[in-house]
C-alpha cells in the first residue's frame, strides 16, 4: 500500500526581516529569512513532498522595507522581500493587512515581481465581487498523483485600519462564508486530497475551552473556521504573532509561527493510498526556532545592496536633543507625562495646526532619543508607517477614548501596578494605550474600568460632553483601530499624508536642536 509524507512549511508576519539584525542597535538578533532559508533547505532535503507558504504581513515592518519604498531605488530594484521569497522558491503567499500600508502601487509591483501566486479568496472587487488579486487558491500536483489545495484568506478588518485610498475598489468578504464556498469546490471539482487554508488572521477563542480571549469581532475567526467549515485539514494562521503548534481544533491542525522570522512553522501529514484515493492517517505540527541557526549567506548576498543603502540612511544625523528623551522603563512612561511622548505630540500638533494630540509608545523596546539623533533613532521609536488625521470629536468621545486607554491597567488593589492582560494576550498591544497633550487629565486605576478619568480639563475648564474638539491622531486610531470605536465616522477636518517618522525627522532637521520638556499635563494615580 503506497504511503507518502507531506510537509507544509509556513512563515507569517515576517514584517520585513531578512537579516539577523536589531535595527535599533544594529546588534545581532535571531530573526529573519536568512535563517529561515537554512531551515527550509534542511526540511526539503529530508522530504520530497513539501509546500512552502507565506501567510502575510511580509513587505512592511523594518527600516529596510521602509527605506526601499520611500526612495528612488524602488524604480530600479525589485522588492527585497520578493527577491528572497523567489530565491527560497515559495509555493504561495497570502496578503496580510500590512501589505496595504504602502499603497496599491507598491503592493501590485511586489505581486508582479513574484514567481509564486499571492492568494486571496475574500478580498474582492467592489465592482463585481470577483477575487481582486486573481487567485483565490492554488493546487499543487505531485508525481504520485497527490493533489494539495491551498486557499488564501485575509482578515476583513482592514478597512478599520487602512487609509481609504490604499484599498480603493476593494471589498473584504467574511472569511468563514468564503471558506464555506471554496472548500467544497476544491474537494469536489478539483478533487484535492488535502485542503490547507492559509488565513492571515488568528484565533478569537481559547483553543481548548472555546472561551473568548478577545472582543468577538470579525478580526480573528480561526476558531470559527475550524468548527464551521467542513473538510479543512490544516489551518495556517498569523496576524496575532502567537506561537501555536502541536494542537488540533475540531480535528484541524493549526499553526502560527510568531513573527519576524523567529520560527518556521511545520505541519506534517502521513497519507496512504486506499482504493486509488489518498487518505490522511496522521497529522501533527511543530515550530522550528531559528535560535542558533546559521543564516544562509547566499540568500543574504542577493539583497546585500538594499541593506547597505538602509544602513547609510539610518546613520544620517538629523538633530540634537538638549535634555533627556531616553526610555528607561516603558511602564513608567505610561504612568505620567514623559519628554519623548510630549515631543511626538508636539510634532503632530505642529504638523496639523491644532492644540490637542494623542500618540502612543508603540513597543516596550522603544529606546527613546539620545543626544545626537539619527534616522535609526526615529524609526526605532516610531515603527509604523502612520500618517495623521485631525478628527472632530465631542467631549464625551474624548472621555470614552481616555477610559479605553485607562483600561490598559488592571484595577489597582495594592502591590505593584500591572498591565491588563487584554493588552498583552493573545499578542502585545501596548500601542493601544494613548497619551494626550493639550488637555489635562488624571487616571485613577483604583477605580473600575469606565470610571477612571477623575479629571479632564481643556484650557483650565472642564471638558463639556457635547462640545467639539479637534484632535490630531494617527490614521490607524482615527479609523477606530485598537477598539477606539468612538472615533469611527467622525468628521475628518484635515489629513497630513506625510509619514509621522518623516515629520519627526523634518522637525528635528529644521530646528537642529530641540529641548526635552515635560509639562506634566496628565498622570496616573491610585488610592
Amino acid at each position: 500500500m503506497e504511503k507518502v509524507k507531506l510537509v507544509i512549511l509556513q512563515t507569517s508576519d515576517v514584517h520585513g526581516n531578512i537579516f539577523p539584525i536589531h535595527y535599533g542597535t544594529n546588534g545581532y538578533a535571531d530573526v529573519g529569512l536568512g535563517k529561515i532559508s537554512t531551515l527550509v533547505q534542511a526540511e526539503r532535503k529530508k522530504n520530497n513532498h513539501t509546500l512552502l507558504i507565506d501567510n502575510g504581513d511580509l513587505i512592511q515592518g523594518t527600516p529596510l522595507t521602509y527605506q526601499y519604498v520611500r526612495s528612488d531605488s524602488k524604480n530600479n530594484l525589485p522588492n527585497p522581500m520578493v527577491v528572497v521569497l523567489n530565491e527560497l522558491q515559495y509555493d504561495a503567499g497570502v496578503l496580510g493587512n500590512h501589505e496595504f500600508n504602502y499603497g496599491m502601487e507598491v503592493l501590485e509591483a511586489a505581486i508582479s515581481q513574484s514567481r509564486y501566486p499571492w492568494l486571496s479568496a475574500n478580498i474582492v472587487s467592489s465592482a463585481d465581487g470577483t477575487p481582486y488579486f486573481g487567485k483565490p487558491y492554488m493546487v499543487k500536483r505531485y508525481a504520485n498523483g497527490l493533489k494539495v489545495a491551498v486557499l488564501g484568506l485575509t482578515t476583513p478588518y482592514i478597512p478599520y485600519w487602512e487609509k481609504p485610498e490604499h484599498i480603493q475598489g476593494l471589498a473584504f468578504d467574511d472569511p468563514v462564508e468564503t471558506a464555506k464556498k471554496w472548500v467544497p469546490f476544491l474537494k469536489e471539482k478539483k478533487q484535492a486530497d488535502v485542503i490547507i487554508i492559509s488565513y492571515h488572521g488568528g484565533f478569537e477563542r481559547d483553543l481548548d475551552t472555546g472561551e473568548p480571549i478577545e472582543k468577538i469581532t470579525r478580526e480573528n475567526q480561526g476558531y470559527r473556521l475550524c468548527h464551521e467549515v467542513e473538510g479543512i485539514d490544516v489551518l495556517l494562521t498569523g496576524h496575532q504573532h502567537r506561537q501555536i503548534a502541536g494542537k488540533k481544533v475540531n480535528g484541524v491542525i493549526v499553526l502560527q509561527p510568531g513573527s519576524s522570522g523567529s520560527f518556521l512553522g511545520k505541519a506534517e501529514m502521513e497519507l496512504e493510498k486506499r482504493d486509488g484515493k489518498w487518505t490522511v492517517i496522521h497529522k501533527d505540527s511543530e515550530l522550528l526556532p531559528v535560535v542558533g541557526v546559521p543564516e544562509d549567506e547566499a540568500v543574504l548576498e542577493k539583497v546585500k545592496i538594499y541593506e547597505e543603502i538602509t544602513q547609510q540612511w539610518l546613520d544620517q544625523p538629523i538633530g540634537i536633543i538638549e535634555g533627556d528623551m531616553r526610555v528607561n522603563d516603558a511602564l513608567e512612561i505610561r504612568l505620567g507625562d514623559h519628554p519623548l511622548i510630549e515631543f511626538i505630540n508636539k510634532v503632530q500638533m505642529d504638523a496639523a495646526g491644532v492644540d490637542i494630540s494623542a500618540t502612543a509608545l508603540f513597543d516596550n523596546e522603544s529606546p527613546g532619543f539620545p543626544e545626537n539623533v539619527t534616522m535609526r533613532d526615529v524609526v526605532s521609536n516610531y515603527i509604523y508607517p502612520n500618517t495623521l488625521k485631525v478628527v472632530r470629536i465631542t467631549g464625551k468621545d474624548m472621555k470614552d477614548a481616555l477610559e479605553r486607554s485607562a483600561s490598559y491597567f488592571k484595577q489597582y488593589k495594592g502591590g505593584k501596578i500591572e498591565v491588563n492582560p487584554t493588552f498583552t494576550i493573545p499578542k502585545p498591544q501596548h500601542y493601544n494605550y494613548d497619551m494626550w497633550e493639550g488637555i489635562e487629565y488624571t487616571i485613577n486605576i483604583s477605580k473600575p474600568e469606565g470610571e477612571r478619568i477623575v479629571k479632564l480639563l481643556y484650557k483650565g475648564a472642564p471638558v463639556k460632553p457635547d462640545a467639539h474638539y479637534d484632535v490630531v491622531m494617527s490614521n490607524y486610531r482615527a479609523g477606530g483601530g485598537g477598539q477606539y470605536f468612538m472615533f469611527q465616522g467622525k468628521p475628518v477636518i484635515k489629513e497630513i499624508t506625510t509619514d509621522v517618522s518623516e515629520l519627526i525627522a523634518n522637525y528635528l532637521l529644521e530646528r537642529k536642536k530641540v529641548k526635552a520638556t515635560v509639562n506634566h499635563n496628565w498622570k496616573v494615580i491610585y488610592d
